[in-house]
C-alpha cells in the first residue's frame, strides 16, 4: 500500500488542506488544529463550531502562504443569510505562530478534554463574523495542548524512558516558520512533553482507507462517489497488501489494523499505533459546494452505513469508518528520529501492516 492524500486542517473544522508532504508531531499533524472556532451565545458562553452541527463550514477554504493562513469564504447560492457582507468576499490571513503576551484566556473543552486557549480578537473575530452571521471568535492553543484521555497506544510509557523535550512545541514549529514568536513557561513546556493533544477530538491522527471510500460510493447511485473529504482524514492509504499474488485492498480491512510502519524513499521508517475506530455522525452528509446537508442519496450517508457499520461494540449506534492513530514511541534499537521525535511522510510513501489484531477495538471514551 500507499500514502495517496494528506490532509491538514489549520483552522478545526473549516475546509481540508491537501498537502504533498506533511510533518508528524505527537500531539498532531504539524500546523493541524491549533486554531478553533466558537460562537458567542447569548449568555455569553461559547459553543464549539464543529462541522457537525455548523455545516456552513465548508464553504471555508484554507491554504499556506509562508507564515500564513489564507483563508477564504465562498458564498454559496442561495446564500446561507441575506444581506450579504462585503467581508464575505475578502481574504483573511492568520499567523500561523501567533505572539501569545497579552491575549486574553478562554476555556475550551474538545471531547471532555480541557484545555485553555488564546483569543486571537480583531479583525479575525470580525471576518469570521462577518461570514457565519453570527458573532463568532477565533482561539489558539498555542503552548497548552489537551490530555488524552483513552486509547494510548499500549507502549506509550516509553515517551517517558526518552531523552526528555527541552522545549514544548511552539519553539519547534517556530524553528521551522522564520521570524515567528511563540513560548510559554518552562510550566507549559514540560507539560507539552507528555500526552498531549491540540483541538483534535480524540487522537493525533485519522487514517481511512480508499478500498474502504469505494464501498461506500459503491452505496450510491451510478455516477456519484463518495467525497474522502467528508471523512476528514489526515492519512489516506490505498494500493494492494504487498502479498506476492498482488491481492488489492478490500474493505473495511483497517478495522483490524494495530500498527502501521511508513517506509520512506530514504529506507527510514516510522511507525503509526491505530488504537481506536471514528464512528461516524451526520457531518459525512453535508454538501461540501453548499454547506448544507446533501440532498438526494448523497445525504443519506449515515443512514446507508448504519446497516453494517455499527461494529463497535462500546459505540454502538455510530457506524465506523478510519482509525485513530498515534506516532509509535521508538523501540530499544530503533536509532533515533530528526528534531525531537518528528517525522515526516510523503504522498507515494510505502504503507505495511505490521501488526493486526483479531478483534475489533472498543470504543471507552469517558462518559458525559
Amino acid at each position: 500500500m500507499k500514502i495517496t492524500e494528506l490532509y491538514i486542517y489549520p483552522i478545526k473544522s473549516l475546509g481540508p488542506l491537501p498537502v504533498q508532504r506533511a510533518r508528524l508531531r505527537r500531539e498532531s499533524v504539524e500546523y493541524d488544529r491549533r486554531f478553533m472556532l466558537l460562537k458567542v451565545q447569548p449568555d455569553g458562553t461559547y459553543k464549539n463550531i464543529q462541522i457537525t452541527y455548523f455545516p456552513e463550514c465548508a464553504l471555508f477554504h484554507q491554504r499556506l502562504d509562508g507564515s500564513d493562513i489564507v483563508v477564504t469564504y465562498r458564498v454559496p447560492s442561495p446564500p446561507i443569510f441575506t444581506p450579504e457582507n462585503p467581508e464575505q468576499r475578502t481574504e483573511l490571513r492568520v499567523p500561523l505562530a501567533p505572539k501569545l503576551e497579552g491575549r486574553e484566556l478562554v476555556e475550551v473543552s474538545v471531547g471532555l478534554s480541557p484545555t485553555i486557549a488564546y483569543r486571537m480578537g480583531y479583525p479575525y473575530d470580525q471576518w469570521f463574523t462577518a461570514c457565519f452571521g453570527f458573532e463568532a471568535i477565533l482561539v489558539y492553543i498555542g503552548d497548552k495542548g489537551r490530555e488524552v484521555l483513552a486509547h494510548k497506544p499500549r507502549d506509550h510509557h516509553l515517551w517517558r524512558q526518552q531523552q526528555p523535550r527541552q522545549n514544548g512545541w511552539m519553539s519547534s514549529i517556530t524553528a521551522h516558520v522564520p521570524s515567528l514568536g511563540g513560548g510559554g513557561s518552562e510550566k507549559d513546556k514540560e507539560k507539552n512533553d507528555l500526552d498531549q493533544l491540540t483541538f483534535n477530538d480524540i487522537a493525533p491522527f485519522l487514517v481511512t482507507s480508499g478500498a474502504s471510500l469505494r464501498d461506500v460510493s459503491s452505496r450510491l447511485p451510478e455516477g456519484e462517489d463518495m467525497d474522502i473529504r467528508r471523512f476528514r482524514p489526515n492519512i489516506v492509504v490505498d494500493g494492494d497488501t504487498g502479498t506476492s499474488d498482488g491481492e488489492k485492498l478490500a474493505a473495511w480491512e483497517e478495522d483490524y489494523w494495530g500498527e502501521l510502519t511508513v517506509t520512506r524513499s530514504t529506507g527510514a521508517q516510522h511507525r503509526l499505533a491505530l488504537t481506536a475506530n471514528c464512528g461516524r455522525c451526520v457531518s459525512i452528509n453535508v454538501d461540501l459546494d453548499k454547506g448544507r446537508p446533501s440532498e438526494g442519496e448523497s445525504g443519506i450517508v449515515l443512514k446507508k452505513l448504519m446497516a453494517d457499520r455499527r461494529v463497535d461494540e462500546g459505540n454502538k449506534y455510530a457506524p465506523v469508518f478510519g482509525r485513530y492513530a498515534f506516532l509509535a514511541p521508538l523501540r530499544e534499537g530503533e536509532g533515533k528520529r530528526d528534531d525531537d521525535n518528528v517525522v515526516e511522510i510523503v504522498v507515494g510513501d510505502e504503507i505495511h501492516v505490521t501488526k493486526r489484531l483479531d478483534y475489533r477495538d472498543s470504543w471507552a471514551w469517558p462518559k458525559y
